[in-house]
């Protein structure tokens, strides 16, 4: 039998997510020469090379996918003996990381906190805020143990590397200076705001949003202002300078009451907010119980809806 070695393993699957050695290296925090160093002695275990060159680029051969593949279900069994032995270990006690976007900390998280005070004292939350790619990239990386973010962002349904659980869907509402037109008008509709400068961010999952929210109400907004920062946007529409679709979740952020935020009924935009874990970490106690309690916050928010 072979003796495989868990660390070359890790660096031909990180190559994989990461297209480059460069990257790669970055990723795991070592130089791109041992990186290198340790993927040809990992073709010299298997006998054939498991990775090639292909442009500025390393894809992995077909051994190389063959060997990932086995990979994967290692990692995730070691993931659920990880689990199982804190749980003997700790029982109920230990820290939890969670990567979460900036809106899930108060409506999902912080709530989640409170719960598990009383329900599971011996459970810590602790809480890492990042970008909604961000914190699937920080969950594979090991650097947290769970992830809350969009499922715009999350990874395909197929992934062995992480398991994803819905949480909650998050109407959008469109947020409009308090003397706009059509602040006050009944069954307001995204069409009627075609016209408009438009606030959203430069790139990433919520510029993708608006446009698609925007493109099922049949136009293309025009963007005035590049913002992604809740108290920004709110602060953009506050001084009249555009509108901009918001999360309900994000009520709260920024001068809330100096705007007027209006829901679309008639159009039902929607984004929808998951956890993640890495594969084989799901049956964790732990995990088990910070997910349990992150759902009974889903429920108990009642300006979102339950998936």
């Amino acid at each position: 039998m072979k003796e495989w070695d868990l660390r070359k393993l890790q660096i031909l699957r990180a190559l994989y997510d990461t297209g480059t050695v460069t990257a790669a290296a970055a990723a795991l925090r070592m130089t791109p020469s041992a990186v290198s160093q340790q993927l040809a002695a990992l073709s010299k275990q298997v006998g054939t090379p498991v990775t090639e060159a292909r442009g500025r680029g390393v894809r992995l051969t077909g051994a190389g996918h063959v060997l990932l593949r086995h990979a994967e279900i290692v990692f995730a069994q070691l993931e659920r003996a990880g689990a199982e032995l804190d749980g003997h270990a700790r029982g109920e006690a230990g820290e939890i990381r969670v990567g979460t976007i900036a809106t899930g900390v108060a409506r999902l998280v912080v709530p989640a906190a409170v719960l598990l005070r009383r329900t599971a004292p011996g459970i810590t939350l602790s809480v890492h805020e990042c970008e909604a790619a961000e914190a699937y990239d920080r969950l594979a990386a090991g650097e947290v143990d769970l992830a809350v973010s969009l499922a715009i962002d999350a990874p395909a349904a197929g992934d062995p590397r992480f398991v994803v659980f819905p949480l909650l869907t998050d109407p959008l509402d469109i947020a409009l200076p308090v003397d706009h037109p059509l602040a006050g008008a009944p069954g307001l509709r995204l069409a009627q705001l075609a016209g408009e400068p438009w606030i959203f961010g430069s790139r990433g999952p919520w510029r993708d949003i608006t446009l698609a929210a925007c493109a099922d109400a049949g136009f293309v907004p025009q963007q005035a202002h590049a913002a992604a920062d809740w108290p920004v946007i709110f602060s953009l529409v506050t001084a009249g300078m555009g509108v901009a679709l918001v999360p309900r979740m994000a009520t709260g952020f920024g001068m809330r009451h100096e705007v007027a935020v209006r829901a679309l009924e008639a159009d039902r935009p929607r984004r929808r907010v998951v956890a993640a874990v890495r594969g084989g970490a799901e049956d964790g106690l732990l995990l088990r119980r910070v997910m349990e309690a992150l759902r009974q916050a889903a429920q108990l928010d009642p300006l979102v809806q339950f998936d």
